[in-house]
């Protein structure tokens, strides 16, 4: 009896701020006078991100045009707003405040960079707007403002590391951890210095190297790496970004590097980036995402198929931060229909908890509290036809880590969005200490 009363409580307590919500944002937020609602895209389709960015906004496309062939989203058709920020970071902000406070998006799907997430961010909380990334990152945030829809590190890089220490993945005992110069290489690779010190591993052993966005002479590095690889089994953690990989790889072909003998995992290498490449000479090399278009159930296919007749063309390739869009925009489309209004802070309500069953084969569920989603890890080695095999993957879903437990002063902090939720601040507020643990 007394759960059962709890259980009502909590719903009321739920209601009631769904409703207070509503009459703090006023009812030109909760319902507009014309007849569609917004949704912002905001990726770049210019610029060195381009490559990978341009089918995101072609996928939102798609799924607005789908939803709308349904009868779109509370009786209103759903009409994209789509900007060009063009690989350009203080643009990023400028295009996002310009979707929220000029064109009156209700959510937005967008960005693919840490720092172009980082940049946008406090507008996101600033104007109260609601973003869905799609992209795998470095950790060590969570906003009230967004839904990460991509992997947390323990989602991701943690586990391809696992993976190339074992005897299945080759046992590697050097690392090299190569990455273009911003925040999620540097913090992803931060992470795993600590989780690479933690298995043993001495920093002797560890070569850590960055160039800029759209760098393209990768002969000396890739030299080095021979050189440092030499005597031991070696390992190469990739997290350069954008066009950049398309040297790289070419790079590691014209010095006769193979996967059998250095194996290369990615974590921003898939599908789409690999049609801008000769493939064959990257045969056995690796990525690590949470979905991957060879992957074979129903509702994979059913997404291929669409994707390939709306965009017309037999050669596009879907990939993880598609599905990623996928899942999100599913979800939003949802807590919408749940809370029966577009008001960002019921929606946001409505998203904890929210499920679909996902193109990767797994029904994937929306954690209220850090407002990160539980994927799946799967492993893929590149295939001569710019496809993967699979080599590896989880036995089901695990829970994304916002925080990475491997970064001393990290280890301490939570992050927890569910309701009630009281921030004074909340653009300062990211994550609260867990009691009676302080950060090393």
């Amino acid at each position: 009896m007394r759960m059962k009363n709890f259980k009502n409580l909590r719903l009321a307590l739920g209601m009631l701020g769904i409703f207070s919500a509503l009459l703090v944002a006023g009812p030109a937020a909760s319902a507009k006078d014309d007849d569609t609602i917004k949704v912002g895209v905001l990726h770049s389709l210019s610029g060195t991100m381009a490559i990978s960015e341009t089918s995101l906004k072609d996928v939102v496309l798609m799924l607005i045009e789908e939803q709308n062939a349904k009868g779109g989203v509370l009786g209103k058709k759903l009409e994209a707003v789509v900007v060009d920020p063009a690989s350009n970071w203080p643009l990023f902000a400028e295009k996002a405040r310009e979707l929220i406070a000029v064109h009156d998006v209700d959510v937005v799907f967008g960005c693919w960079t840490s720092v172009s997430r980082k940049s946008v961010l406090p507008v996101f909380e600033e104007l109260n707007g609601l973003l869905f990334y799609p992209v795998q990152y470095e950790g060590e945030e969570s906003s009230y403002n967004v839904f990460y829809t991509g992997a947390a590190p323990n989602q991701q890089a943690i586990p391809a590391v696992e993976y190339l220490m074992s005897e299945d993945g080759g046992g590697a005992k050097k690392w090299v951890l190569l990455g273009t110069d911003y925040v999620y290489p540097r913090t992803t690779n931060k992470i795993l210095r600590y989780f690479l010190e933690e298995q043993g591993v001495k920093d002797s052993d560890i070569m850590e190297e960055y160039t800029p966005f759209g760098h393209s002479d990768y002969q000396t590095i890739v030299a080095n790496i021979k050189k440092f690889a030499a005597g031991s089994p070696t390992a190469v953690v990739s997290t350069i970004n954008g066009d950049s990989n398309v040297p790289f790889y070419k790079e590691l072909a014209a010095q006769g590097i193979k996967a059998e003998d250095i194996p290369v995992v990615a974590f921003s290498v898939g599908e789409e980036e690999l049609r801008g490449m000769d493939a064959e000479p990257l045969v056995g090399h690796l990525a690590a995402w949470n979905y991957f278009q060879s992957i074979e159930n129903p509702t994979n296919a059913a997404f291929i198929k669409q994707w390939k007749k709306f965009t017309g063309d037999e050669d596009r390739v879907t990939n993880d931060p598609m599905e990623a869009h996928v899942i999100g925009f599913d979800m939003w489309v949802q807590a919408v229909e749940q809370a029966g209004t577009t008001n960002v802070d019921a929606v946001r309500q409505a998203m904890g908890g929210q499920t679909v069953e996902s193109p990767s084969g797994y029904k994937i569920t929306m954690d209220a509290k850090n407002h990160h989603l539980h994927k799946p890890v799967v492993i893929g080695e590149i295939t001569e036809d710019g496809q993967f095999d699979i080599v590896w993957q989880t036995d089901g879903p695990i829970r994304a880590e916002a925080w990475s437990p491997h970064i001393p002063d990290s280890a301490s902090k939570i992050a927890d969005w569910t309701y009630p939720w009281v921030c004074g601040n909340c653009t300062e507020a990211k994550f609260q200490t867990l009691p009676g643990v302080s950060a090393q």
